[in-house]
């Protein structure tokens, strides 16, 4: 039987609803059950892929070719369950499938409406795709109080009635805020929180309180009481160190067990020594190291998120402490700029858009190149990376990409057709921006004896993209001649998938986006050898 928890949120927004969602996962896991996790979004968007980052932070790549809000990448990197299409949903895209029915006349004539048109959509939604997990657990975006997610409250509580307390369960994760004047923890923004999931017809079964400070037990026992919830179910959601002690804290608090209680299910017994394991080896590194991160929205780091991780995780694989140095592509377009990056161990320009940034992007690739300093270009920083080396050493002074304008050498240009499985896909210029990227997860062949061949110990990897544009193979040649190697491409032999330099410590480029796939119990092989390259470059700095 599969029970679904439903988690939601108030006071104010990035409270860590994703967050505590993939660590209940984690610990349910733990516990021996089978876990899958959802995210509800209310905007209108259809999906995340055409916003900004500065406003959404990254967009997460599904096996699946989805594009998706960036919690997804968390519930990956603490269950290692691959999320699929079927794991995000939009008020955009439940009001599409909504309004694609009334126009093919599935409503048969009825009047559609909120309640029950889009309510029902959205609990098929929840209940979609699904085989033998133990638990589904759904995230509602938003902050209880926003009209946009009106339609999801109403529609998980209908779902809670249908299911019954036996299969169903409510998290309603909030805010203590400390008044320092007072010299309180003040309890209020939570009853009132809790007021407003009420009115909707929503009794939140567990209280998880975030608070910067242990919460005493006086005023637990005051939420318990003005909230209608048992004692016991009023959990701490104290900050912590890093992210990944987060599982660690919330079984300390009690919280997988109150889920258990809640459903009258033995518990069994908890494995939670990998989580331990990671958490010692990130408190207690045996040295550190410097990464610069060269790119478009270092101001955000949300934009970047899996890729810190990644890092994170490739430091934990090395036993050190990798520190970030986020640098805006932007300064390096001055002179003498590129200074900046003396002293660092390794470099590491990111995936973008745009033209912004780019001539930076590029002299941080000439730099690595020329000093010797380990290079990690990820989708539009290897496309840079290829620049650089057609236009400073194959003598292609022209060389661009036609993302920026017209070309008369389109070193990089538009990425037209491709070969999906066993289907041509096509796309022109004039395409919609959404969902027309080649997104997902895709193989590629590695050139025996390179160095990403030794680094993945494999002939043939899948990894997930998600770009337009992409290095033109008919420069090949004249880029080989100059020391740069193909050791990745699409099965078809047509599209680049990664490059390196055998004259270099260690300098590769790649088209797709490997730190989606990191896990911190299972760090990317290609991010642990790139910090075990800027190991090595800290003895030498």
């Amino acid at each position: 039987m599969t029970r679904f928890i439903f988690i939601t949120g108030g006071v104010v927004s990035s409270l860590g609803k994703g967050l505590a969602s993939a660590a209940l996962g984690a610990l349910l896991q733990a516990r021996g059950f089978k876990v899958r996790l959802r995210k509800l979004d209310p905007y209108l968007n259809v999906d995340p892929g055409t916003m900004s980052p500065y406003q959404h932070g990254e967009v997460y790549v599904t096996d699946d070719g989805a594009e998706t809000d960036l919690d997804l990448g968390h519930y990956e990197r603490f269950t290692g369950v691959a999320s699929r299409r079927s794991d995000n949903i939009t008020t955009g895209r439940i009001y599409s499938n909504v309004i694609a029915r009334e126009r093919h006349g599935d409503y048969l004539g009825a009047t559609v409406q909120v309640i029950p048109h889009v309510t029902d959509a959205i609990k098929e939604f929840i209940r979609s795709d699904l085989t033998d997990e133990d638990f589904v657990l759904c995230e509602i975006g938003g902050t209880v109080g926003d009209i946009e997610s009106l339609p999801f409250l109403e529609a998980i509580r209908q779902l809670g009635n249908e299911l019954g307390r036996g299969q169903s369960l409510f998290i309603h994760l909030t805010l203590l805020p400390f008044i320092p004047s007072a010299g309180e923890l003040k309890t209020k923004p939570t009853q009132h929180s809790v007021k407003e999931l009420l009115s909707v017809g929503i009794q939140p079964d567990i209280l998880l309180c975030r608070s910067d400070r242990p919460i005493p037990l006086g005023e637990r026992r005051k939420i318990a009481l003005f909230c209608n919830v048992r004692e016991a179910a009023v959990i701490p959601a104290l900050d912590v160190d890093t992210i990944y002690q987060v599982p660690l804290s919330y079984h300390e608090q009690g919280l997988d067990e109150q889920v258990c209680h809640h459903f009258g299910i033995d518990p069994g017994q908890p494995d939670f020594g990998r989580w331990r394991r990671i958490v010692e080896r990130i408190h207690h590194p045996e040295g550190d190291v410097k990464v610069a991160v060269v790119g478009k929205y270092t101001s955000l780091p949300d934009s970047y998120k899996s890729l810190a991780e990644a890092l994170q995780h490739g430091g934990i694989a090395n036993h050190v402490r990798v520190n970030l140095d986020w640098l805006d592509a932007q300064i390096f377009e001055t002179e003498g700029a590129v200074r900046r990056l003396e002293g660092v161990h390794a470099i590491l320009v990111p995936g973008g858009f745009g033209e912004r940034g780019a001539s930076g992007k590029i002299a941080a690739a000439q730099f690595a190149r020329e000093r010797n300093v380990p290079y990690f270009g990820i989708c539009f920083g290897m496309q840079m990376a290829v620049i650089e080396a057609a236009r400073n050493l194959a003598g292609i002074g022209r060389a661009n990409s036609t993302e920026f304008g017209p070309s008369d050498e389109p070193v990089v240009g538009l990425l037209t057709e491709w070969m999906r499985g066993n289907q041509w896909e096509r796309r022109n210029a004039t395409d919609d921006l959404g969902g027309t990227m080649r997104l997902g997860a895709y193989e590629a062949r590695l050139l025996p004896g390179s160095r990403v061949a030794q680094i993945y110990a494999a002939e043939t990897i899948s990894e997930r993209h998600r770009h337009r544009y992409e290095v033109n193979i008919s420069y090949r040649d004249r880029l080989e001649e100059v020391g740069v190697v193909f050791s990745g491409m699409s099965p078809d032999g047509v599209l680049p998938e990664i490059i390196e330099r055998e004259d270099h410590p260690w300098f590769i480029g790649v088209q797709f986006h490997p730190e989606l796939k990191s896990r911190p119990f299972e760090p990317h092989p290609l991010f642990t050898s790139f910090i075990e390259a800027a190991v090595r470059q800290s003895r030498l700095v």
